[in-house]
């Protein structure tokens, strides 16, 4: 492929990519709409086919609605850990460091390092990833000017796209090892799934990387040309500001001042949590121990430690807390989904439809690109989670698919529509001061390739 065939396939990527983010921004509303219209919309459902009345369906859903709110506050903390740990000193250190490794002369050296980082540490913990890679995006721009600004952001928002949900910060893998977790107590499971089976299976450690691979060098060659290349302007970079924590006050200090800022708290609850979990971790072993309360709790004890100072670790979690108010708000609506499922015939009416559509060796392919395409109106991995799962679980046991990977795959599903949904690049494009739109270009034609890979893996997988 020569230059300009490249440049007009390029070209007419970013003009389909601007055309369905203009699509998703006039048609898609506010995800605390999209809950209430699928409220509306199961309501219905369980009307027609969950064999209940009226009330009975009021009933399930009031029933429903505080079900989840263990769940709800486990999601809030892997966001908010996640945030407050990129906007910690150490970490702000070791980005500054790592910006720079690439030459400034190859700018497609600063695509490769932001691919990794985003995707690396998306598997470690998304919410890290969500800040952080916007965090890395500013100091690599600052010391690669050559590089294309627009590639650079949307490298960033592949952690979202293609790790996160195949990592230990899973919101369903995690969850189905969590001790009296949701699905436990309605009976769903019986007992706990081990991260054995599901983040450390080979199959997929080896997807992961396989992705991660070809992902990276799909982006370094997709750089344009210096003549193409989307410069950041002297005035943009003046307003592309880095998280700063609070300045430590000078003057004399008060006794509750002298305890606002002495390390040693902070130092006494980290060691303190750290060494609760090494006991835990030795307790129960490695696989058995990573769930969504060990992960949030040392993510936790991290940033208190690596802010130092109670009111450092104070003011990240006032500002992560910013970021946390959807989940919140959307969470007690997902639940009373999550009843209209449970507590009327709705979820056997879904499970009977996934049993006749699929067969043991297609059912774990339909559930990929039935979670991928629901993530559109649902994007939180969490919260589709809670309305999916009282069926696709019983649908797996009816035909004999295993539910570790019935799990993995609603995992890897989950992901795929993501680096095409708005709706969690928009605290990375507020740090980077672009809109969604400049960036959907790149992002699909990694999603057609992303698509690809998994839909063959997802066909293979039941054969393994």
């Amino acid at each position: 492929m020569n230059q300009r065939e490249s440049g007009s396939s390029m070209e007419f990527l970013k003009n389909w990519g601007d055309g369905l983010t203009r699509w998703t921004e006039r048609w898609i509303p506010d995800a605390l709409v999209i809950v209430w219209i699928l409220s509306i919309v199961t309501f219905i459902m369980a009307l027609i086919w969950g064999n209940t009345t009226v009330s009975g369906a009021v009933v399930a859903w009031g029933k429903g609605f505080w079900e989840l709110l263990a769940f709800a506050m486990q999601m809030c903390l892997i966001m908010m850990t996640g945030y407050i740990l990129a906007c910690s000193p150490p970490v702000k250190w070791l980005l500054d460091k790592l910006s720079s490794i690439p030459n400034p002369d190859k700018p497609h050296q600063a695509i490769v390092a932001m691919c990794l980082f985003s995707m690396l540490t998306a598997w470690l913990n998304w919410g890290l990833s969500l800040i952080g890679s916007a965090m890395f995006a500013l100091f690599l721009v600052r010391r690669n000017p050559k590089t294309d600004y627009r590639l650079l952001v949307a490298a960033a928002y592949l952690g979202l796209g293609c790790t996160w949900h195949s990592g230990v910060s899973g919101s369903a893998t995690l969850l189905v090892n969590t001790p009296d977790n949701f699905l436990i107590k309605t009976k769903l499971l019986t007992t706990t799934i081990s991260t054995w089976e599901t983040i450390f299976t080979p199959f997929n450690i080896i997807l992961a990387v396989i992705i991660i691979v070809v992902v990276t060098w799909l982006m370094a060659k997709m750089h344009p040309s210096e003549e193409k290349t989307y410069k950041v302007k002297p005035e943009l970079l003046e307003k592309l500001k880095l998280y700063e924590g609070p300045e430590k006050p000078s003057g004399p200090y008060t006794a509750s001042l002298w305890m606002n800022w002495w390390p040693g708290f902070n130092l006494i609850v980290a060691a303190a949590g750290l060494v609760w979990l090494g006991m835990e971790m030795r307790q129960k072993g490695f696989f058995d121990f990573i769930n969504l309360n060990n992960i949030n709790l040392f993510f936790l004890m991290l940033g208190v430690l690596f802010h130092w100072r109670p009111w450092s670790f104070l003011k990240a979690t006032e500002d992560a807390g910013k970021a946390v108010w959807g989940i919140i708000i959307q969470f007690p609506f997902y639940a009373g989904i999550f009843g209209l499922f449970k507590f009327t015939g709705l979820a056997t009416a879904a499970t009977q439809a996934f049993v006749a559509i699929s067969t043991p060796s297609t059912y774990l392919l339909i559930v990929y690109w039935y979670s991928g395409l629901l993530n559109y109106l649902i994007p939180s991995g969490g919260s589709e989670w809670a309305v999916t799962a009282p069926y696709l679980i019983p649908a797996a046991q009816q035909l004999g698919v295993s539910i570790p990977k019935t799990v993995l795959t609603y995992a890897w599903g989950d992901m795929l529509t993501d680096m095409i949904q708005p709706f969690w690049a928009i605290a990375m494009l507020a740090v980077a001061k672009l809109e969604f739109r400049e960036i959907m270009g790149w992002l699909l034609l990694v999603f057609i390739l992303y698509a690809i890979i998994t839909s063959v893996a997802f066909l293979i997988y039941p054969m393994i």
